[in-house]
Order: C-alpha cells, then structure tokens, then sequence
C-alpha cells in the first residue's frame, strides 16, 4: 500500500521590522531599518519549515519589496501549495517555476522552508541535502557604510580588536569617486596590513568613471570591485575585467544561472557574489556556484542583509563549496537591534560556524517575532533615499 503524501497544511508569511545599529549608506539608500520577510510552512506531520525573502532598501534596489512579496505569496504561492506533498521539494519548486514569473525572493523562502522542512524529517542539517559540508565555518566580512571615514575607522579598528572581522566591505559610489577614493585610502592606511579593504559601487559609476577610478583604487589598496557599473552593461564589465589590475566582482549582473553563464562564458567577471535570493533559491545558487568554479571564477558568499534565518541558510550552501577563495559577507544579523533567535549566531574568530542541529539548525523566538511583527495598519520608514 502506497502511503499518502505528507501535505502542506498551511503557509504564513510575516514581516518583521527591526531598527538597524546605525544608519546603513548604500548609493542607492540610506537604511535605517531592516524588514524581514519570513516565511513559515506548516506540514500534515506536524514539521514547520522556515525561510527568508529579505530585501534591500525597498524598491530602490530591485523589483520586489518586503509588501510585495507579502502579497505575491499570500495571493498566489500559497493557495498553490496547500495540499502538495511537503516531501518533493524539487517538484513543489518546477510546479512553481512553471506557473509563475519571476519572484527570485519569495521563491527563494519557499524553497528554503521546504528543504528546512525536509532536512528536519531527515534529521540532519539541511547542508547535507547539497552534498555535504567542506567546512564548519565560513569567514564573514564586515560592510563599512556609516559614510563617515572617522567613524568607519574607528569601527573597523573596533571589528580587529573584537577578533570579528578581518576584512572590510566599503559601500561607495553616492559621492563624486575622487572623494570616494580618498575614504577607501585612508581607511586602508589606518588598518594597514591587519585587514583588507573592499569597495562596492552598487553601479553607481560610468566606465569612464571607472576606469579612472579603478587604477587609484588598487594604488590605494582596495583588493576587490564589486559591481563598479550598470548590471545590463554586460560589455562594459568585461571591458574594466580584462583592464583592472583589481579583480572585479559581479553581483546585481547575476540574477541566477542564465546570467552565471552569460558571464562566465566571456569572462566578464573574476569573482561571482553568490546570493541565494537574487538566485531564486538555493538550487538556483548551487547552480551559480558549479558554473563559476567550472569556469574558473572566484566565489564569494553575497547577502541581502537578511536577519538569521536568511544567513544562515546562505551558510548551510556555502559551507558545500569546495572552493570560497572570497569568503562570505554574512554579517546581516550583526546590523540589527533585535535578536530573532532563541540562541544567537555563533560569531568568533572571523568567521560564522554553522550549527550542528538538523535543517537550519536554529530556534526562532516565535514571541519576540510576534513583537516586532508589522502592524498591517501602517508602513515601515526603512529607507530614505
């Protein structure tokens, strides 16, 4: 006798408002708090799995914003998938692929839950489900971004003393690139050779811009560009790759595997930011991650500044990369006020060490989540632009 398939009872999606540490400049925006997207999936054997649809800055980043994925996936995901056997992830994720158009973030937290959900039933962590971890940690970089190079300094000094982080992602490109420039190098002088400096320009220049840019950049000491220019400007990024004499890094050009591959294929990058999200989900950034390292590109660990839950499934993928010559920038939760978890991420040594438990291997505080859960009576003020 076949047995009945274990269905999906339910689906709740929650948004969660919490303050920032401080304010977070991007070119972009200014964040001053995070929403959380998370998502829960309720199965017929009484198993919840948990994912995360976290974005940044509202719609100035990307066409998805925490109220529309909200409602994407109450409105249409869910009646979807109520009734549909919690024990095929790989079917739920074509059927839904197949039935609906893009939606890479709400996607991604539906596929993370139903591995969650999965992994739990397996009783192992949900890394084994990708082929298993290479390694029980992964290094974590921290983003400067108050704008302010007297209090970056003074932040980063804070993060090597702390024994937190050792490498420094600065948010760039909202000021003229000449006194862009100048706060890249006095930052890398005042930290010397205990850490390394990173920019990231969140497309903010033209190639011209970045081609004058990028030479003082690497006189300055910055090691990596993230992003210098427009992501559809593909020709434009194989152009400063082929020239920089800093590596250049594609992160808003990547939006799954297509673009992996597009990429790759010409070599119009030399480090890949894998983010799960902008990936579609994690089978969409294992898939990123197989084209680059095949094509000889570098991997780094990209995120969305999600909460816990987002970062850490991110970890659980990254930790089955054989090769993370870039390490990770999973640091989301450090910028929040809030703690979402019953036990907080372990931080220490640099690095971020993943849990042994099975799934995610985290708790959530379902009561501090209730707190901060959004009135739906009003907006949130996250970002000013």
């Amino acid at each position: 006798m076949i047995p009945s398939p274990i269905q999906i009872q339910a689906v709740d999606t929650i948004l969660v408002d919490v303050p920032t540490i401080r304010p977070h400049r991007l070119s972009v925006a200014t964040m001053n708090c995070q929403v959380l997207v998370l998502i829960r999936i309720q199965c017929a054997d009484g198993i919840a799995g948990w994912g995360e649809a976290t974005t940044i800055g509202g719609l100035a980043y990307g066409e998805e914003s925490p109220e529309s994925i909200k409602t994407n996936i109450d409105t249409y995901f869910a009646p979807m998938l109520k009734g549909l056997d919690a024990t095929r992830p790989g079917q739920i994720m074509a059927k839904l692929r197949e039935s609906f158009q893009g939606n890479r973030f709400a996607k991604c937290a539906i596929e993370t839950a139903l591995f969650d959900a999965q992994a739990r039933r397996f009783g192992v962590p949900l890394s084994e489900l990708f082929g298993g971890r290479v390694t029980d940690s992964v290094e974590v970089a921290w983003t400067l971004a108050s704008g302010d190079t007297g209090r970056d300094i003074d932040e980063a000094h804070q993060m090597l003393e702390m024994k937190r982080h050792r490498v420094f992602k600065l948010k760039i490109g909202a000021r003229a690139p000449a006194d862009d420039i100048a706060h890249v190098a006095a930052i890398k002088a005042a930290v010397g050779e205990r850490a390394q400096v990173r920019v990231d320009v969140n497309q903010a220049w033209s190639q011209a811009e970045a081609l004058w840019a990028i030479e003082r950049l690497a006189d300055a000491g910055c090691d990596l560009i993230e992003q210098p220019i427009a992501a559809e400007d593909r020709r434009g990024l194989k152009r400063l790759t082929h020239l920089s004499k800093v590596p250049i890094m594609a992160d808003e050009a990547l939006h799954g595997p297509v673009d992996a591959f597009a990429l790759a294929s010409t070599h119009a990058a030399d480090v890949f930011a894998v983010k799960i999200a902008q990936s579609g989900g994690l089978t969409g950034a294992a898939s990123v991650a197989a084209i680059a390292l095949a094509s000889g590109v570098d991997l780094y660990g990209g995120t969305m500044l999600e909460g816990a839950l987002g970062t850490i499934a991110s970890a659980q993928l990254f930790s089955t990369f054989r090769e993370l010559k870039w390490g990770t920038e999973l640091f989301g939760p450090l910028l929040l006020t809030e703690e979402i978890l019953v036990e907080p991420l372990r931080y220490e040594n640099f690095s971020l060490k993943l849990p042994q438990g099975p799934g995610l291997g985290i708790q959530l505080d379902l009561d501090k989540i209730e707190r901060l859960r959004r009135d739906t009576k009003r907006g949130a003020s996250v970002v000013k632009l």
